[in-house]
């Protein structure tokens, strides 16, 4: 088994050590609006294609998909509009893939709460961010009430 690349140094509710590593590429390979179920869908395959393409196995291409899946779906459950992006990220023997799930709804006003299992504000299961917490290798929130939401997570391959 290989050894991960330094964290991103990404911050609050983060999975990651928090400690910044060397340079690192990052590539903007698509951007798509969340607004509906069917752009939930386009989500889903660009990033499983995406994750492909980078080489991850049929296995993680899936994890891939599941994690955009709960993240646009957040979005178009508490915000109604916002954007996925998707990013292959590489520094000196690694690549990864950076899921972005971005939108300025109405913000979490408790994170804490927000990644705690089994938490839902909307009557749901409370698996989304929790679950995609635990589906990859480095993970980010920052929120604001009334601002919106941003989480951004990171699966090496």
């Amino acid at each position: 088994m290989s050894e991960k690349p330094p964290s991103l140094a990404f911050g609050s509710g983060g999975a990651g050590p928090g400690k910044s590593g060397p340079p690192r590429d990052v590539r903007i390979e698509a951007r798509i609006t969340i607004k509906a179920v069917e752009d939930i869908v386009e989500a889903r395959q660009k990033g499983r294609a995406l994750a492909q393409e980078l080489g991850f196995s049929m296995t993680q291409s899936t994890l891939v998909a599941t994690a955009i899946s709960e993240l646009a779906r957040n979005i178009v459950l508490y915000a109604k509009t916002g954007e996925i992006v998707l990013s292959r990220v590489s520094s000196e023997q690694h690549v990864g893939l950076i899921i972005t799930a971005q939108d300025k709804g109405p913000g979490i006003a408790n994170i804490q709460h927000a990644l705690m299992s089994g938490y839902s504000s909307s009557g749901g299961l409370g698996l989304g961010l929790p679950g995609v917490r635990q589906m990859v290798d480095e993970f980010d929130i920052k929120s604001r009430p009334g601002e919106g939401t941003q989480v951004t997570a990171l699966m090496w391959l």
